[in-house]
C-alpha cells in the first residue's frame, strides 16, 4: 500500500477529541499545504477561518446555544433534504453505526437529539474551520472549494490531526460573522472540527462501508 493510499483509507470523520491542541506552527503547515489545492482557472475561491482556545470555545457555546433552544436555522446556501433511494440508506446505514456504538436506541429521540447537538460542540474539538466563498459564486466554485476541503482534511491526517467535516455548522453563519467580522456578501458552506482523537471515545470506532465501484463509475473504451 502507498503512502497515499493509506493516507486516504484512515481518515474518518472523528466525533470525540481530546483537549490537545494543534501547536501553531503545525497549523500553518497544514494550511499551506491545502492552499495548493486545484481550482478552476486558479480562481482559488476559497476563504477559512480557524478558530482556537478561548474563541474557539466561545462559538463552540453561541453554536450549541442557538441549536439546544431551537432557534431557527439561517443557512447562507440552500440544503436540499432529506436524501432518498440509496442516498437514505446510506445515510440511515451510518446513523445506525454511530448510535449503536453510542449506545442509542433508534426510538429515544431525546438520546438522538442530544447525540446531534453534539455537532454544535464541535465534538468537543480544541480547533474548528469554517470555509465559505462568495454569495455571488455558483456550483462550480462550491466544486472548487469541495476539493479544497479534502485536500485541507488529507493534509490534516498526514499530520497525525483528526477532523470531522459538518454541513449542521453553516446552519448559523451570523455566528461566524460576527467572530470574524466577516462581510454579508461572504456565504458560509461548511465547518470542520478538528484537533486529535480522543481513542477512548465510542464515536471513533465507527466505520462505514463505501458502495462498490460499479454502482459510482463507468467506464468504457
Amino acid at each position: 500500500m502507498t503512502e497515499f493510499e493509506q493516507l486516504v483509507r484512515s481518515r474518518r470523520s472523528i466525533r470525540g477529541f481530546s483537549d490537545q491542541s494543534v501547536a501553531p506552527e503545525q497549523l500553518m503547515r497544514i494550511f499551506e499545504l491545502a492552499q495548493q489545492a486545484p481550482s478552476n482557472c486558479n480562481t482559488q475561491p476559497w476563504q477559512v477561518w480557524v478558530a482556537s482556545g478561548k474563541e474557539c470555545d466561545a462559538l463552540r457555546q453561541a453554536f450549541y446555544e442557538c441549536a439546544s433552544s431551537g432557534q431557527a436555522s439561517n443557512p447562507d446556501f440552500e440544503f436540499k433534504l432529506p436524501f432518498e433511494n440509496e442516498y437514505r440508506t446510506r445515510q440511515m446505514d451510518c446513523a445506525r453505526a454511530l448510535y449503536g456504538l453510542l449506545g442509542i436506541e433508534r426510538g429515544d429521540k431525546l438520546a438522538r437529539n442530544q447525540a446531534m447537538l453534539q455537532n454544535y460542540r464541535f465534538f468537543e474539538a480544541p480547533h474548528v474551520a469554517f470555509i465559505g466563498m462568495p454569495k455571488q459564486f455558483a456550483l462550480n466554485s462550491a466544486m472548487d472549494v469541495g476539493i479544497y476541503i479534502q485536500t485541507l482534511m488529507l493534509a490534516m491526517q498526514s499530520e497525525g490531526v483528526s477532523s470531522c467535516a459538518q454541513g449542521a455548522l453553516a446552519y448559523y453563519p451570523d455566528l461566524v460573522r460576527r467572530a470574524f467580522n466577516v462581510e454579508d456578501d461572504m456565504g458560509i458552506l461548511v465547518g470542520i472540527s478538528f484537533g486529535f482523537e480522543q481513542v477512548s471515545h465510542p464515536a471513533n470506532r465507527t466505520r462505514t462501508v463505501r458502495a462498490p465501484l460499479a454502482e459510482s463509475v463507468k467506464f468504457i473504451g
